[in-house]
C-alpha cells in the first residue's frame, strides 16, 4: 500500500506553533537504542502527546474535577455570542494552518512504556487510537481557532471513516511521530487526515494512515456550529480536498445502500442461499434440519460482551515535568502514575476510550476464534451515534461476521442501557479487520439476520482488503 503524507513534503520543515515542551533526556531506549528520534534530543522542544491533551483543556477551559463540571459548562455556554451564522464571515484556512505534530517518545522515555505495553512486548494499538482522537481533536481547533483564548466550538468525533495499519506490530521501544492536518471541510464538519510513523533504523517507518470527520457544534454541544472554509493551495491539495468531497459522497452512498434499508444484490443473495444449501441435512431434506459443515462454526457461537460502568474519571498523565522528576527520583507517588481515561473535556465518556475498549474486545474475540494473536489490518466506518453519558452503564458486544483465508471480520455493537427504565440505546458500531498466521475457520450464519451481518462483514472485509 502507498502511503502519501499530505503535503507533508511542503511542511516538513517549517516552525509549527504550538504547546512545547523540553523533551528527551540523555536517557535512551533500553531495548531499541537507535529507537530515540534525533528530532526529540537535549535542547530542542517538540510537542508531546500529553500535551495535545494538555492544550486541549486550555482551549476548551474544561475542569480537571468532576465536582466542577456543572460550573464549567456553565461558563462555556456564555461562549455562544462568538459564533457566526454565515460561513461566509470567518476567514479561509490553508491545509498548512491545521498541520501538527505530535510525538509519543516510547524510545527516549522508558517509564511510558508501561502504559502502552502489552503481554507480548509491543504496544496496545487500543492506545493509539485514544491518541489518534486527542489529536484530530487538536488539528480541528487549530483549523478553527479564533482571537480568544477559549474556544467556543464544541469540536467532535462524527466518524472514523478508516485506519489502515501498515505494519503488524508496534515497537514498544521507538519514538511514534504523529502527524495530520485538515484536508476538507463542508460548513460544520471537516475531516482530518493523520499519519504515525516510527522511528528506529535511523529512519521513520509508516505505521498507519488514518481519516477521521469532526463536527463542530456551539458551546453547549446542542447545535451545528459553522466553521472556517479551507482554501486548497497546489494541485496537491487541491487532489485532496476533491477526495473528501469523493468521501462524502462514498459514505452517503454507503448509507442509502445499507443492509438496514435496501436488499442484498444478486450476487450476495446467491451467497447467503449457497451456503443455506451447504448446512442442509441431506438425509432429513428438511429446511429445519441444519448441520454445520466442516471446519465452520456457527456465527451465534463467536460472541464476546462485556460490560463498562462509566465512571467519571480522568487522566493525569506525565507531564515533561513529571518524567523529569521521574528519571531523577524515580518517583511513585499517585501524581506520576498515568491512569485510565474515561471522561472527555465536555464531560461525556472519551471517544478514544470507547474505541479503545471495542477494540480491545474485538481482538479479544479474534484472538479466541482463530486460536493465535492477531494482529490489527484496518478500522473503518465507526459512527458515533450519540455521547455516553457518565454513570451509563455500556454494554459492549462482539461478533465475528465474517472470515476469509487468514482474516477475521469483527463487528462491535455499544448500547447504554438505562437500569431504572431498562432502556437500550445504541452509541456506536465498530468494524475492525484482522489477521492471523494460519487459515481460520468459516463463519457460518443460521438466521436471516445473521447472512445480513456476514455480507455486511464481507462489505466491509473487502473495502478494506482491496484498498490495502
Amino acid at each position: 500500500m502507498s502511503i502519501m503524507y499530505p503535503g507533508y513534503r511542503f511542511w516538513k520543515h517549517w516552525n509549527i506553533p504550538s504547546v512545547l515542551v523540553r523533551s528527551c533526556t540523555s536517557l535512551s531506549a533500553s531495548l531499541h537504542p537507535g529507537g530515540c528520534s534525533p528530532d526529540l534530543t537535549e535542547g530542542h522542544s517538540k510537542q508531546l502527546m500529553n500535551d495535545v491533551r494538555s492544550k486541549l483543556q486550555e482551549i476548551v477551559g474544561a475542569s480537571k474535577d468532576w465536582s466542577d463540571h456543572l460550573q464549567s459548562m456553565k461558563e462555556r455556554a456564555s461562549l455562544s455570542n462568538q459564533l457566526v451564522s454565515k460561513q461566509e464571515d470567518l476567514p479561509h484556512r490553508r491545509m498548512k494552518d491545521s498541520y501538527l505534530e505530535a510525538y509519543l517518545p516510547l524510545g527516549s522515555q522508558p517509564n511510558l512504556r508501561e502504559k502502552y505495553l502489552n503481554v507480548h512486548k509491543h504496544v496496545r494499538f487500543g492506545r493509539i487510537l485514544e491518541d489518534l482522537d486527542s489529536f484530530g481533536v487538536l488539528i480541528s481547533y487549530t483549523h478553527a481557532k479564533t482571537d480568544n483564548p477559549r474556544s467556543p466550538f464544541s469540536i467532535v468525533t462524527a466518524l472514523v471513516d478508516e485506519i489502515d495499519l501498515v505494519k503488524k506490530m508496534i515497537r514498544p521501544d521507538c519514538d511514534l511521530k504523529f502527524a495530520g492536518n485538515v484536508t476538507w471541510v463542508g460548513k460544520s464538519s471537516m475531516e482530518v487526515q493523520m499519519h504515525v510513523s516510527q522511528y528506529h533504523d535511523d529512519v521513520y517507518n509508516p505505521v498507519l494512515d488514518a481519516t477521521f470527520v469532526m463536527v463542530a457544534r456551539d458551546p453547549a454541544n446542542k447545535s451545528a456550529a459553522v466553521i472556517n472554509p479551507l482554501k486548497p493551495e497546489g494541485p496537491e491539495e487541491e487532489n485532496l480536498f476533491k477526495q473528501g468531497n469523493l468521501n462524502k459522497a462514498k459514505r452517503t452512498k454507503l448509507k442509502e445502500t445499507s443492509l438496514l434499508k435496501t436488499a442484498p444484490n444478486e450476487e450476495e443473495r446467491n451467497i447467503i442461499h449457497n451456503m443455506f444449501l451447504r448446512t442442509l441435512d441431506m438425509q432429513t431434506v428438511s429446511f429445519r434440519s441444519r448441520i454445520l459443515p466442516a471446519n465452520s462454526v456457527w456465527m451465534d457461537q463467536t460472541k464476546l460482551k462485556s460490560l463498562e460502568i462509566c465512571h467519571p474519571q480522568h487522566t493525569w498523565d506525565y507531564s515533561a515535568n513529571d518524567i523529569e522528576t521521574y528519571n531523577t527520583e524515580k518517583s511513585t507517588s499517585a501524581h506520576h502514575i498515568p491512569t485510565s481515561q474515561e471522561r472527555n473535556i465536555f464531560n461525556k465518556i472519551f471517544g478514544g476510550f470507547l474505541m479503545r475498549k471495542a477494540f480491545e474486545l474485538a481482538w479479544a474475540n479474534a484472538c479466541v476464534y482463530g486460536n493465535s494473536r492477531p494482529h490489527a489490518i484496518a478500522v473503518d466506518d465507526i459512527l458515533f451515534q450519540k455521547p455516553v453519558e457518565i454513570g451509563s452503564l455500556l454494554y459492549l458486544s462482539s461478533q465475528v461476521c465474517y472470515t476469509e483465508d487468514k482474516y477475521i471480520q469483527v463487528r462491535v455493537h455499544s448500547e447504554v442501557v438505562d437500569p431504572f427504565t431498562k432502556e437500550h440505546s445504541t452509541t456506536n458500531i465498530f468494524h475492525f479487520t484482522f489477521g492471523c498466521e494460519t487459515e481460520v475457520k468459516q463463519v457460518i450464519p443460521k438466521t436471516y439476520g445473521e447472512s445480513m451481518l456476514y455480507l455486511d462483514g464481507k462489505r466491509h472485509f473487502k473495502a478494506r482488503i482491496i484498498k490495502n
